[in-house]
């Protein structure tokens, strides 16, 4: 049984990303066992570097982490919707808007990793978490929608699905009203993640 893991670099001048910092975490506590993908905040290069890696390990499972700063605790999103429409540009400077993903998939995909478990494992272990029914319309989005569409057109075994987490402690210092979750907690709430998925696909 093998999982994809990826997570993203800063981006919006931000110097750091909690889930680059989860994804490392997770290396370094499973080792081998977890494939890590570290994606740019770029629309085009982070789709394609998620196909090449899910080509050439052919994972049962595709799991993504990534930032949304807003937000007060994990949330762990029910659908992606087949459109790029970015407020702000990504860390090359392209701001699609109103941008179809891909012209022959269908409006939106489905999770196909089982939501409510997940979420009552977590909430077993005392970490705040919601399901989440809207996953934007920037990278993350993109990336669950090309995780999501790749299982349904050539990968048909392969389950996929796509967490955010809220800013670090550090992020969110000098932010006026901002809400944010400990690093540790976070990779806590991944690892236990990553453990029930693994016993559920062995």
């Amino acid at each position: 049984m093998k999982i994809l893991v990826t997570g993203f670099e800063a981006f919006n001048q931000e110097v750091i990303n909690p889930s680059g910092e989860i994804i490392k975490a997770l290396a370094e506590a499973f080792g081998e066992n977890l494939c890590i993908l570290k994606l740019p905040v770029e629309f085009k290069r982070a789709g394609e570097l998620l196909e090449e890696a899910i080509m050439r390990l052919q994972p049962d499972i595709t799991l993504s982490f990534g930032q949304a700063g807003k937000r007060e605790c994990i949330t762990i999103e029910r659908v992606a919707i087949n459109v790029d429409d970015a407020k702000i540009p990504d860390n090359i400077g392209y701001q699609p808007i109103d941008t179809t993903i891909s012209g022959i998939g269908p409006a939106a995909y489905f999770t196909t990793l089982p939501l409510r478990e997940m979420l009552q494992c977590l909430s077993e272990n005392e970490i705040e978490a919601k399901i989440s029914n809207s996953a934007g319309t920037y990278v993350c989005n993109h990336v669950m929608y090309q995780a999501l569409h790749l299982a349904e057109t050539r990968f048909p075994n392969m389950k996929a699905g796509f967490i955010h987490v809220p800013y670090m402690k550090e992020q969110a210092e000098g932010k006026e009203n901002v809400p944010y979750m400990e690093l540790t907690e976070m990779i806590k709430a991944a690892e236990i993640i990553i453990r029930y998925l693994g016993k559920q696909a062995s």
